[in-house]
């Protein structure tokens, strides 16, 4: 305005911060466990690019933040690492310890013929003569092992009765006992009534479904119980042969695939039990005399020579077989059956 002085306007300007940026924001560093949290290092002053003029101001210096770092393992982590790393090594390069001795029962676990010992008594039983034998007919198919015409004749009934006398006298089942017997009709029965008379308990009746089946002898079934004397005969020269196959589902089991059966048997028995008595009872004699000469190491060909008639008892003692029953010579000894030569 006329007349009017004009006064210069004073501008202040507040100085810029050059260069500078936001605060950086909070790593996963910052939020972690302060076990795993890495103290930040003071920022570090960079200055900016020199121009032309007087120098820089303080405020025109940029500030650069210094890097965050990345989350990493505590201190000491590595260290700890490598530690157990070695350990770890060491551990994997010691040999194996094992026990000087093995565990008792894992010992008894595989049965060989003939045994270094026995863990129980053993009393080997044949069942009273059966309908078939009465009628003199050979009866071996599994398929009708538990028919009543598979049961104990009048006569067998009497045969094992006197077992289980017999038994008594010998002291069998003083203490406690346990009976297997097949589970072949006549064999259950006689199991029943020899548990009668010894005062037994019946839950101590164990059947067996299978390894103590009658011997399998193929074409001869139907036949006269006079005619197996031609299987007999063969077995003296090799226990691998077999009698003629039959298709009526009758088996044909040469001596040596008997004596796989009884020692599974002989297998399962020696691991359960340790320091007891067990009556083993049998539909026929072949079971129980090939049974007892792989016990006592008798060739499996001379097996005939230890028949048990219907209803016999015989205390096995592996280190011994009885005077009646001994084969005519001594060369017939079998260390490794049924590989005997």
């Amino acid at each position: 305005m006329k007349g009017q002085q004009v006064l210069p306007t004073l501008v202040t300007t507040t100085p810029t911060k050059v260069g500078r940026r936001p605060p950086p924001k909070p790593s996963l560093a910052n939020n972690a466990h302060p076990c795993l949290r890495i103290p930040h290092r003071p920022a570090r002053r960079i200055p900016a690019p020199a121009a032309s003029g007087p120098p820089p101001s303080p405020a025109a210096v940029e500030t650069v933040p210094w890097p965050s770092p990345a989350l990493r393992p505590p201190l000491g982590h590595h260290r700890s690492s490598r530690r157990r790393r070695r350990i770890l090594l060491v551990y994997l390069a010691s040999p194996l310890v094992l026990p000087a001795v093995p565990l008792p029962a894992r010992a008894r676990g595989l049965f060989r013929m003939p045994p270094v010992r026995l863990a129980n008594r053993y009393f080997l039983v044949r069942a009273g003569e059966s309908e078939y034998e009465r009628e003199g007919v050979v009866n071996t198919n599994p398929v009708a092992k538990t028919s009543v015409d598979s049961g104990l004749s009048e006569q067998g009934k009497r045969q094992a009765v006197r077992s289980a006398r017999e038994l008594e006298r010998m002291g069998a089942c003083d203490g406690t006992c346990w009976i297997w017997p097949s589970i072949t009709q006549r064999s259950y029965q006689a199991a029943e009534i020899i548990a009668a008379l010894n005062g037994v308990d019946r839950s101590r009746i164990v059947p067996e479904y299978s390894f103590l089946d009658a011997r399998g002898l193929g074409a001869y079934e139907g036949r006269s119980l006079d005619s197996v004397s031609e299987v007999y005969s063969s077995d003296t020269i090799s226990p691998n042969i077999k009698p003629p196959p039959i298709d009526d589902g009758t088996p044909n089991e040469s001596v040596a695939d008997v004596f796989v059966r009884v020692t599974q048997l002989m297998s399962i028995v020696e691991t359960q039990y340790s320091g007891d008595t067990v009556i083993i009872v049998s539909p026929d004699s072949d079971n129980l005399s090939i049974l007892q000469a792989g016990l006592v190491g008798l060739d499996l060909r001379r097996h005939r020579d230890l028949f048990f008639n219907p209803g016999e008892v015989r205390f096995v003692d592996p280190k011994s077989i009885p005077v009646y029953k001994q084969p005519p010579s001594a060369v017939y000894k079998c260390t490794n059956p049924p590989s005997c030569t």
